[in-house]
């Protein structure tokens, strides 16, 4: 299944060159862990010349840790959302995103990427194969790139050494 996930990706892209990379989009989620670190500013202190140096200032990891969705093409980041804490991320809250913040934000950072066909690809987590997500990319007209169990991420932007 892999091996044939593959093949159709390079034919697409052999036919389609920079067109069918520049048009994919990548959506995921993450765990984002708050640092609270001093800066050198922050810890330097006045010391007369013959007193010893302060000691180098350590980070601690904070207690906050915050989900964020990110969606991205082989240009960078498109849009990066930060869940609120002790949001859910269901259907309809992915939903949501894609309608009132990916949407905006690629017409906002990719001019008309929309009126192109956007390249739809999210991993097969149940959020995302929801039918209400799956309804609303129908609705667009996004073509759904299909991700297969267990392989590893293919970014787009892992592409851009191919000249444009």
């Amino acid at each position: 299944m892999l091996l044939l996930f593959r093949r159709n990706f390079l034919r697409r892209f052999q036919t389609e060159q920079n067109d069918f990379l520049g048009r994919i989009i990548t959506g995921d989620e993450t765990w984002v862990y708050s640092w609270d670190p001093e800066t050198k500013r922050q810890s330097a202190e006045w010391r007369d010349f013959d007193e010893p140096r302060p000691e180098k200032v350590r980070r601690k990891q904070g207690a906050l840790k915050v989900m964020h969705m990110i969606f991205f093409d082989m240009n960078g980041v498109i849009l990066r959302w930060p869940v609120p804490i002790g949001t859910t991320i269901n259907a309809q809250y992915y939903k949501k995103v894609l309608q009132d913040k990916l949407r905006p934000a690629i017409r906002k950072k990719r001019p008309g990427l929309l009126e192109s066909g956007i390249l739809f690809r999210h991993d097969n987590a149940p959020v995302h194969t929801a039918r209400a997500v799956t309804d609303v990319l129908a609705g667009y007209k996004w073509e759904l790139l299909e991700h297969p169990r267990c392989s590893p991420d293919l970014a787009p932007c892992d592409f851009h050494l191919f000249p444009k």
